[in-house]
């Protein structure tokens, strides 16, 4: 059996793959940052508030608190799109589009600058969502397939094989 991918890595399928490592294999790092992250935020916004018996209700300080708390709430809201951000930012010209074919022993891509050969057992983690599929290596890096540019068979049968050829669960995030 075969099944071809062609992806193209643009900002949205960036984005969601950064939300696939938070949601994986980076979970307990991301939760403990995110509980760090709320607390200086209420933090801040306790400081930026006048209370007691201050003459001046709100002062530059303030200003430069409260200005702190709402970058560090944006950053944690728009975390995945921000790390999509940067990550197309850091992507090799030519790598924008693959074509990927999958075959019984490995998977084979190609993008304008090369081809590669993959072997199936480097995949550490496997997330999918309704739009892509997302295999993960390491906490840092990972490769996306869009499910709407698959062709070779459907859907549950490329989650089948890639199960059975790694003997891994998708995780869906």
């Amino acid at each position: 059996m075969e099944f071809t991918f062609v992806t193209r890595y643009d900002h949205k399928g960036v984005s969601t793959m950064a939300k696939a490592l938070r949601k994986t294999v980076r979970k307990k790092k991301s939760r403990r940052s995110h509980i760090i992250g709320v607390a200086v935020i209420i933090l801040a916004l306790l400081l930026a508030l006048p209370f007691g018996n201050r003459n001046d209700p709100f002062e530059f300080k303030d200003a430069i608190t409260f200005s702190i708390a709402v970058v560090l709430a944006l950053t944690l809201i728009f975390e995945d799109k921000l790390n999509g951000y940067i990550a197309m930012k850091r992507m090799l010209p030519g790598l924008e589009s693959s074509t990927v074919v999958f075959k019984e022993d490995s998977y084979f891509s190609e993008t304008e600058i090369g081809k590669s050969e993959f072997k199936y057992d480097n995949i550490q983690t496997i997330a999918e969502n309704e739009d892509y599929f997302v295999f993960i290596f390491s906490a840092n890096h990972a490769q996306i397939y869009d499910k709407n540019g698959l062709s070779g068979g459907n859907v549950e049968d490329f989650r089948l094989f890639i199960q059975d050829i790694t003997g891994k669960k998708t995780e869906k995030f």
